[in-house]
């Protein structure tokens, strides 16, 4: 396939170095980008390098950085220091003070890391916390990253979905950031299709799953109780799950939401379906609070980033935990690597 599509690969036959945009030079991602990379020998990291000003990372950690011009320089460098792209100057930083210049330097890191990847020249984006509120100031119109990069990659949004990944759970929501009484009117069978084949070939393609096994959450209370509690079930998630297996998808549901995500339950699926925001969030944050992975699925690029924000109000205080960082790092280059060996 083309570059544009696989990531090049490297001498060896490995993904090319991940791009990891730092995010809003204010909050934490400096900081944890810097000790994701000195932790990197412990956890086995792939190759990457950074993307930011690269005073924002020198503010706040006191490691080896190296400027590069090109990512391919990364891996002669990566030992001994971390690689970082420069972005333009991010004008005044403090941390947890964030700006508009700040933002622009965030939007320029992302935008810079999506087109790497689209070239080959990087093996996948990771991308760091922004503040939204800061990027919508400088006219960002976008609901989000994932907006934006599905855009960038000529990607409609809704053929994209989003996968929190820990190490023994895999969550999509189907419906996002809305309100809770909007959602049922925002479901649909072709909305729940849709999601459920993306999920299936994203688990096939980033995971290297033959077959994989989905399970679609009810939207009431014990799954609607036959419709005493709600139609939804009967209305929208069970004619999905019959259309879903005529084509062949092994897919089982709707099952009681209180039930589904317990050890000896989360063993028989691959991911689950949940129907709104909170049914996905909660479960994979309660268990995997510091190694959630927000991960994209349907993008002709690697995607992920750490499942938390700017955390402004620590940011300079040395106190953020890298490990979702280093869990975005290390799948992305799992994913990376199970398309280039599948291409």
């Amino acid at each position: 396939m083309p570059s544009s599509i696989i990531a090049e690969a490297m001498p060896g036959g490995a993904p090319a170095p991940l791009a990891v945009a730092v995010g809003d030079p204010a909050g934490i991602g400096p900081e944890i980008v810097g000790k994701a990379w000195a932790l990197r020998r412990e956890h086995n990291l792939p190759i990457f390098f950074a993307i930011g000003d690269t005073r924002s990372i020198e503010i706040v950690w006191r490691g080896p950085i190296e400027r590069i011009s090109d990512p391919a320089e990364a891996i002669a460098c990566f030992d001994r220091a971390l690689p970082l792209l420069q972005v333009e100057d991010a004008g005044e930083i403090e941390p947890g003070v964030p700006n508009p210049a700040g933002a622009r330097c965030s939007l320029d890191s992302l935008e810079m890391a999506v087109g790497l990847a689209r070239s080959g020249a990087a093996g996948g984006v990771v991308t760091g916390p922004v503040a939204k509120a800061q990027l919508y100031g400088i006219g960002f119109t976008h609901p989000g990253q994932t907006e934006f990069i599905a855009e960038r990659c000529g990607i409609s949004p809704g053929n994209v979905a989003m996968m929190l990944a820990g190490p023994t759970l895999r969550t999509v929501p189907v419906t996002i950031h809305m309100a809770l009484r909007e959602v049922p009117d925002f479901l649909s069978v072709d909305l729940i299709i849709a999601c459920a084949r993306t999920v299936e070939r994203g688990l096939i393609r980033d995971f290297g799953i033959e077959k994989p096994r989905l399970v679609i959450a009810g939207f009431n209370p014990h799954a609607g109780e036959g419709g005493a509690l709600g139609r939804e079930e009967i209305d929208l998630i069970e004619p999905a799950i019959e259309r879903l297996r005529a084509d062949g998808v092994d897919v089982i549901g709707p099952l009681p939401a209180d039930t589904m995500f317990h050890a000896r339950a989360r063993v028989h699926y691959d991911a689950a379906l949940c129907l709104y925001h909170d049914q996905a969030l909660i479960p994979i944050k309660t268990l995997h609070f510091d190694e959630g992975v927000n991960l994209t699925l349907g993008l002709p690029i690697v995607r992920t980033s750490p499942d938390h924000g700017t955390a402004f109000d620590i940011a300079g205080q040395d106190k953020a935990d890298p490990g979702a960082m280093i869990a975005a790092i290390a799948l992305a280059g799992s994913c990376a690597a199970n398309r280039l060996a599948n291409a």
